[in-house]
């Protein structure tokens, strides 16, 4: 039975919501320093990941190529609809965010929000690793991580935090549906360079949030689909 979608979903859920209650009573300095916490710790987890890289080559050519298909198909364009509706939710309970600077920093920040907790490589690989094998850790581990950081942005960004658990459990139970299916076909090294993948995507998000560098994660998305492929592809040809 799959249970880590549903706790990291319960986790983005709370955490919005108890953070959209303490809007005005969470003092405005911790407000502003733990979110560089937490793309700290995503870093931190794209670190552990990527380490995991067996196939060094693998890495780069699947993160360099998914990058290219990413950006020619506008795929980060392609979530704008649900961002828009976010973020007119949010602005219809905090009319402040009308402003253009204040604007800005909600985008920002929702995408990377939606990047994190939707399609980042902990939350795709995790998810494939309890289809795969039952284990819940991974999602367990990172839905700690969710649940503070949906509380502190939901301060900010009001009760539209809490509305992306949805898209994000219907993509991890997707993606540990189809997990058994895609189980037969794996190898070690094709989840080692799985995983390094998804970690490299987890860097470019932490550095998002911290404000380093506004990397385009979204068009990164498709690396995550050839890196099995391209695995398997140079294990056959040079191993």
């Amino acid at each position: 039975m799959l249970i880590g979608p549903f706790i990291n979903a319960s986790a983005v859920l709370v955490g919005g919501a108890l953070g959209a209650f303490l809007s005005h009573r969470l003092p405005e300095r911790v407000r502003v320093s733990m979110p560089s916490a937490f793309g700290l710790c995503s870093l931190g987890i794209g670190i552990l990941l990527t380490i995991k890289c067996v196939n060094l080559p693998v890495m780069v050519l699947a993160t360099l190529l998914g990058t290219l298909i990413g950006e020619l198909c506008y795929v980060e364009r392609g979530i704008s609809g649900a961002i828009n509706g976010l973020r007119n939710l949010a602005q219809r309970k905090k009319p402040q965010l009308q402003a253009s600077g204040a604007h800005e920093t909600f985008v920002n920040s929702l995408v990377a929000l939606i990047i994190l907790f939707c399609a980042s490589g902990t939350g795709i690989f995790g998810a494939m690793h309890e289809g795969m094998t039952g284990d819940s850790s991974i999602l367990i581990a990172k839905s700690f991580l969710d649940f503070f950081t949906a509380l502190i942005f939901a301060t900010s960004l009001g009760i539209a935090v809490s509305a992306i658990c949805v898209p994000m459990l219907a993509i991890q139970l997707l993606l540990a549906s189809c997990a058994t299916l895609i189980l037969p076909l794996t190898t070690p090294a094709m989840m080692g360079d799985f995983s390094a993948v998804g970690g490299i995507l987890l860097l470019a998000t932490g550095l998002r949030i911290c404000g380093i560098k506004m990397f385009a994660v979204a068009n990164m998305l498709p690396a995550l689909v050839i890196a099995m492929p391209l695995s398997a592809l140079w294990t056959t040809l040079f191993t």
